[in-house]
């Protein structure tokens, strides 16, 4: 899975009507479910800084050129959001059950199995679950 597949996952997320692009209130609320906290019009004026086509939505590639225009101290916090939207039980890692919950989330229907392969794809220590450094070699 490279970068980009990533970023399409964390753009689906947020998009809760499908359109393809991250409304100042889709942001607000994908952040909320994560735990975080934005105010509306802190949504708002994050995505305006982002936003390259003046719609007042983000879209794949206002996300890509996000990614690639921060430095790698920026990178680090996009990855750990993402790690964290997968890590929904908050244990630190990603495990099979967890990643399976996630992508049914976006739509994916994945068997428990399929999930546990996809882990052991990455799993650089064996444990059967994705450690964020395991994660972050993963999307890279």
């Amino acid at each position: 899975m490279g970068q980009k597949v990533g970023l399409e996952d964390v753009v689906r997320y947020f998009d809760e009507d499908g359109d393809g692009k991250v409304s100042p209130l889709e942001l607000k609320q994908g952040l909320g479910m994560m735990g975080g906290e934005l105010l509306l019009r802190e949504a708002e004026m994050a995505i305006a800084s982002l936003d390259s086509d003046g719609d007042g939505l983000l879209s794949l590639e206002d996300f890509v050129a996000l990614m690639e225009g921060g430095g790698e101290e920026q990178k680090l916090k996009d990855l750990k959001v993402a790690f964290g939207m997968y890590d929904i039980e908050g244990c630190g890692f990603i495990t099979p059950k967890s990643l399976k919950r996630m992508l049914k989330k976006m739509g994916e229907s994945k068997t428990l199995d399929e999930c546990k392969a996809m882990i052991k794809h990455f799993d650089l220590n064996g444990d059967g679950f994705l450690s964020f450094e395991e994660f972050r070699i993963m999307m890279q």
